[in-house]
């Protein structure tokens, strides 16, 4: 059946974060923390915070249900002896420091904005991020126009679920309005994106770019580089090949 829609993940298929992201991110988090009264000592801090996030994610990872930040925060300010809940409110403020620092560090795949404008209307576009805190994955969208060359925007923050669970692949199914044999999906991790789609419905594409030029992934949602998709699975390295593909 001929493409209708285009589905896209976001971050290492439409978005890079570059060098030092998240150095300034965790900086940012921990002075914020400790500019809202608690004693801390950064060191530590943030290692607890990166042990406290494998944890989270790794579980994330086994269950398809969505983590989100302020449960590592929380986790490592109370091996630390700050009980304070993810509800917290210097907690949520911290989550925003923390998403603060990717506006100067994050950049575009190159040739995206020209991509996506060559793509609107011809096709229904759609996006379906894992990406914890949706409010930053929504203003980067922003930050970088891109949110109006999408008809669907689904962060699994939102949802609650996150690829490859097979829900939010139904949910961008649902809301494209087309039939799922109809809807190519286009992204960067093999078990999330590519199996995930396939496992849909959905016809995947490998999005190489980031693996080919050896860019530094987003941390927490890293790609197994030495494994391959299956061989029916279309791969592009630059916006060019899916032009190519689409003809």
């Amino acid at each position: 059946m001929p493409i209708k829609a285009i589905g896209f993940d976001l971050f290492n298929t439409l978005i890079m974060a570059g060098p030092g992201a998240v150095g300034e991110a965790l900086t940012r988090l921990t002075e914020n923390l400790r500019a809202g009264g608690l004693d801390l000592d950064p060191a530590r801090f943030q290692t607890l915070y990166r042990e406290a996030a494998v944890r989270f994610i790794q579980e994330s990872h086994r269950e398809g249900k969505e983590t989100h930040n302020r449960f590592w925060i929380s986790a490592a300010l109370t091996e630390m002896g700050h009980t304070l809940p993810p509800e917290d409110g210097r907690i949520a403020s911290a989550v925003e420091a923390y998403f603060s620092a990717f506006y100067a560090f994050c950049r575009l795949i190159p040739g995206t904005e020209e991509m996506l404008a060559g793509l609107k209307g011809k096709y229904r576009l759609g996006l379906l991020s894992n990406f914890t805190h949706p409010p930053a994955a929504r203003g980067l969208l922003d930050f970088f126009g891109l949110t109006p060359f999408f008809e669907v925007i689904l962060i699994s923050g939102d949802l609650g679920y996150r690829k490859p669970h097979l829900s939010v692949f139904e949910q961008l199914i649902s809301e494209l309005g087309v039939e799922r044999d109809q809807i190519l999906f286009i992204g960067d991790d093999l078990d999330p994106d590519i199996r995930g789609a396939k496992e849909a419905g959905l016809n995947p594409v490998w999005m190489t770019y980031v693996r080919d030029n050896r860019v530094p992934t987003f941390p927490g949602y890293t790609a197994t580089r030495e494994e391959e998709p299956d061989p029916d699975v279309p791969r592009i390295s630059h916006w060019q090949d899916l032009q190519e593909l689409l003809r």
